[in-house]
């Protein structure tokens, strides 16, 4: 797509009033042909960012560093961040996916970077902390796997709060065999997944597994043919888009609760939340006759909208809920 675009700007050079309005139009253009871009903030040098699904409501972030096979060094893993905090203060996304190539989703992490490092680098540089950011993002966030994601890339998956795989995907830790050991969760969230068992011997002997073994052990939540893959995440991401993103949070919240508190503790944790949405409230101005928020009259008046009883009404009604969020 972007060679033809750029084939069509070349062609239309003289209707373009010159090489001027041609440079000016390749700028404002290039967020859409390269991907490299957002709306707002520098553009992306390792990363194609850009919205999908219905009304945009689905945030895409694809890997692309493909002469490294998306292997995560620094500035990629910077870049990731800003494309995570530019999808969180976006209230029109409801869901994040992020997708690497057919090839590999992230084949770990760049090993040239960590290479000469020393323990005191690291351990005074507080090497890799940023790495989770994706594990603290309040809005849900898909990973779509195809092809591998071993070492970093793995956990960059495992970050994420679904994980969907392409047919040929393949997942491991193997670490080990460069005489480390995972150092972004690999250990804990891989053994929360799937086993102490498997983990170990993923762990301790650096073999991967494949897409359907990864589905067997609880890694993975479905498998799809490699080309049909992002559809479906996409689809995945827009349904939870639709409901309300203030519960949504909530939901997720409760289900992390019970991967890093006790049982006691995430009851309660659920319990509290579960309560909190029936306190949810979205608040606007009734602007037409009927009130663009259903509620009200033509008068300036706040109208209140509540996400879970306009939920529970809607179900009542035989109808679709109009989620406001909030």
């Amino acid at each position: 797509m972007a060679a033809s675009l750029r084939a069509l700007l070349r062609s239309s050079a003289g209707v373009c009033a010159g090489a001027a309005r041609r440079r000016a139009l390749l700028a404002a253009l290039r967020p859409l042909v390269a991907g490299r871009g957002c709306s707002d903030g520098p553009p992306f040098r390792f990363l194609q960012v850009q919205k999908a699904g219905a009304g945009g409501s689905v945030g895409l972030i694809r890997l692309q560093r493909p002469e490294a096979l998306n292997a995560l060094c620094a500035g990629l893993m910077e870049e990731l961040g800003r494309a995570l905090d530019t999808f969180e203060a976006d209230g029109q996304v409801g869901a994040i996916v992020i997708t690497g190539s057919e090839k590999a989703f992230a084949a770990g992490a760049d090993i040239k970077e960590m290479q000469n490092k020393t323990f005191q680098e690291c351990y005074a540089g507080s090497f890799l902390a940023g790495w989770d950011r994706v594990a603290t993002v309040r809005k849900p966030t898909i990973a779509a796997v195809n092809g591998f994601a071993l070492g970093g890339g793995c956990e960059l998956a495992m970050m994420c709060d679904i994980i969907y795989a392409g047919e040929k995907a393949q997942f491991g830790q193997p670490e080990i065999l460069l005489g480390t050991i995972p150092g972004a969760g690999g250990t804990q969230r891989l053994t929360r997944a799937v086993g102490k068992s498997l983990a170990m011997e993923m762990v301790l002997t650096g073999e991967r597994i494949s897409a359907a073994e990864a589905k067997a052990a609880g890694l993975v939540s479905k498998v799809f043919p490699v080309d049909k893959l992002l559809d479906a995440a996409i689809g995945c991401a827009e349904k939870i888009a639709a409901n309300s993103k203030l519960v949504a949070a909530m939901a997720k919240e409760s289900v992390n609760a019970a991967f890093e508190t006790t049982l006691t503790e995430g009851n309660r944790t659920e319990k509290r939340l579960f309560y909190a949405t029936f306190a949810t409230v979205s608040t606007g101005l009734a602007l037409d006759a009927e009130g663009e928020w259903g509620c009200g009259t033509p008068q300036p008046i706040l109208c209140h909208q509540d996400d879970r009883k306009e939920g529970m009404t809607a179900f009542v009604e035989k109808r679709k809920a109009n989620f406001t969020d909030s």
